[in-house]
C-alpha cells in the first residue's frame, strides 16, 4: 500500500475517533480514577456518568468536555500509525520472505505484530492523555498540573523516569491485541467476500 493511502486511512480514522469519543473520553477517564484518595486525585469524587458530565459543564463550561482532545488525537494518530503500517509491512514481509501464503495464519501473525507496535507507540500517549484529562482545569484554560502534552510528558519523565510512560502497557496490549486480531481477520475476509481482494 502506498504511503499516501496509509496517511489518508490514518487521517480518516483519527477524524472518526475524534467525532465519536470526544467529550465521552474525558468523562470515562474521570470515572476511572474514582476511588483515588483526595491526595492523589486532582478532581473531586464523582457519582456516575451523567453527574460527572454535569459537574464538568458546571465547573468549566461546555468546552471543559473537550479538555484533553489534543493528547487524545495524538494517541489516536500513534495507534493508527502503528496498526496500519505495521500490519501491511509485516504481512508483505511474510509473503516475500517465507513460504506462508495470504491466509488467516499470515493475517494473525501480522495483526499480532501490529497490536504490539500500536501498544508500544500508544501507551506513552495514553499516559499523557489520561493525566491531561484527569487534572482539574482553572479559569483561563490552565491545567492544575500540566500546561500542555509536552509539559506532561517531560514532567512525567523528569519526576518518575522514562518507564513511567509505559505504566499500563500490559493492559493496553491485552486490549489492543485481540481487537487487532479480530479486526484484521474480519476485514481481510470481508474484502475477499466482496471481491476486492486482500489488503
Amino acid at each position: 500500500m502506498c504511503g499516501y493511502k496509509r496517511f489518508l486511512q490514518a487521517t480518516g480514522t483519527i477524524r472518526q475517533h475524534f467525532r465519536q469519543e470526544g467529550c465521552a473520553d474525558r468523562v470515562k477517564i474521570i470515572l476511572q480514577i474514582e476511588g483515588a484518595s483526595s491526595s492523589t486525585s486532582s478532581l473531586p469524587r464523582t457519582r456516575g456518568t451523567w453527574r460527572t458530565l454535569r459537574d464538568i459543564v458546571r465547573r468549566e463550561g461546555g468546552r471543559g468536555l473537550w479538555k484533553g482532545w489534543v493528547p487524545n488525537c495524538q494517541r489516536a494518530a500513534l495507534v493508527c500509525l502503528g496498526d496500519l503500517t505495521t500490519y501491511d509491512t509485516v504481512k508483505q514481509w511474510i509473503l516475500r520472505n517465507t513460504s506462508l501464503r495470504d491466509t488467516a495464519v499470515t493475517h494473525a501473525l501480522s495483526s499480532f505484530s501490529s497490536g504490539l507496535v500500536s501498544a508500544t507507540l500508544g501507551t506513552p500517549a495514553d499516559v499523557v492523555k489520561s493525566r491531561m484529562m484527569s487534572q482539574q482545569y482553572h479559569h483561563g484554560n490552565r491545567g492544575s498540573l500540566y500546561s500542555s502534552s509536552l509539559d506532561c510528558l517531560t514532567s512525567t519523565v523528569r519526576q518518575e523516569g522514562f518507564w513511567a510512560l509505559y505504566k499500563g502497557f500490559v493492559p493496553v496490549w491485552t486490549r489492543m491485541a485481540p481487537w487487532s486480531l479480530t479486526f484484521w481477520l474480519v476485514y481481510e475476509e470481508i474484502r475477499v467476500l466482496a471481491g476486492i481482494g486482500n489488503f
